[in-house]
């Protein structure tokens, strides 16, 4: 019998048709589910994810890699590490590679052996570092965000002490969507980065707007003490593919390194490899990421309620009312919002979608405020 390898059995099973490029990217909102999959699914606009992804040269990486999937990824795992560093204008010992930025964050809590020790945040921010922290002992001191919901970077510096291990910056920032200034930002992290480590988190640093803005990876070029965080979770529609890294001096990444658990799949890393070349279908979620913000800014205005200017892939409004009624509500509709985000219990996240996503959405909050 002929050889028969794992990318023709998948696709002679069937399973292989379900990656199969329909008709440009406009099809792929959901194009790889069987008939009738989501008929009964709400629209899921609560967890900032790319509805058009994995692009269609993402698919057939994909499927390539199944045929080395039998060997371990070390190999596979230095190659894309890289890859990584030659973009970032880096050398490799400088990237740590994890299971999306969200093991990178559990990554460095666990890197800093509290004792103790204190973290600073801004309030409400993307919480996982600092949570998981709190489990091996840091003090998590919270600073309220600006009147422009804002991180306030001058209240956070007043706190630190001899005691804060790290200071942790989400920008743009989860769940808000603001952006901070950048000189402010750089000034902020070089200052802050001689008394203790900075955490940069750029989960959503693609969606940036403001040309020419900097990623904070400019100062681990001139060694100083800041970890910056990126995934492949957001533009590039890989969430459920779990891959993402962390960017810091060689002496900081080794220690980082040595707390990752989880490590990569040789999938991940065959689709890490071709969504960074994909530029095409980079653009594209840009300009439909522009498209739903601009439908929710519209649905938002009709209704009149106040809402931030978004630099990522969600819009952050005050609902005026308690926001675990409004998801009761908006979910009988069919439509998954965002967690509540204490202390701002009356704002609500809703991620960007596709434009029927959209359409959804506003029909189903016009109701809810009808």
């Amino acid at each position: 019998m002929a050889h028969l390898n794992r990318r023709q059995w998948l696709r002679n099973a069937g399973i292989g048709g379900a990656f199969s490029l329909l008709g440009g990217f406009r099809a792929l909102a959901y194009p790889t589910l069987p008939d009738g999959y989501l008929s009964n699914k709400p629209t899921r606009l609560s967890s900032n994810e790319n509805p058009y992804g994995p692009s269609p040269r993402v698919r057939e990486a994909i499927l390539r890699s199944l045929d080395q999937s039998y060997l371990y990824p070390n190999a596979f795992a230095s190659a894309l590490q890289e890859k990584i560093a030659r973009r970032e204008g880096l050398s490799p010992e400088h990237i740590v590679l994890t299971g999306g930025s969200t093991e990178g964050l559990k990554t460095a809590a666990l890197a800093y052996h509290w004792q103790g020790g204190e973290l600073i945040a801004s309030d409400p921010t993307f919480h996982v570092l600092m949570e998981y922290a709190a489990q091996f002992g840091a003090h998590i001191h919270r600073v309220p965000v600006r009147a422009d919901l804002s991180h306030d970077l001058e209240a956070m510096e007043r706190r630190i002490t001899q005691q804060t291990r790290l200071v942790f910056v989400c920008n743009p920032d989860n769940p808000t969507g603001t952006l901070l200034p950048a000189e402010r930002l750089r000034d902020f992290c070089g200052a802050v980065s001689r008394r203790t480590i900075v955490f940069a988190d750029e989960a959503y640093f693609d969606y940036i707007d403001t040309p020419g803005y900097p990623s904070m990876t400019e100062l681990v070029k001139a060694d100083m003490n800041v970890i910056v965080s990126r995934t492949f979770s957001k533009i590039y529609g890989l969430a459920g593919v779990r891959i993402g890294y962390l960017v810091a001096r060689p002496d900081i990444a080794a220690r980082l390194r040595r707390h990752v658990m989880a490590g990569l799949s040789i999938p991940a890393i065959f689709a890490a490899e071709a969504a960074m070349e994909d530029k095409a279908f980079y653009e594209y979620s840009l300009r439909q990421n522009a498209t739903a913000r601009t439908m929710i800014y519209d649905t938002l205005d009709a209704l009149r309620l106040d809402y931030v200017k978004s630099q990522a892939n969600f819009v952050f409004f005050k609902a005026g009312r308690p926001v675990d009624a409004l998801n009761r509500a908006m979910a009988e509709r069919g439509v998954q919002l965002g967690r509540p985000f204490p202390p701002l219990l009356e704002w609500s996240r809703v991620s960007t979608g596709t434009e029927a996503d959209m359409a959804h959405f506003a029909q189903a909050l016009r109701d809810v405020y009808r």
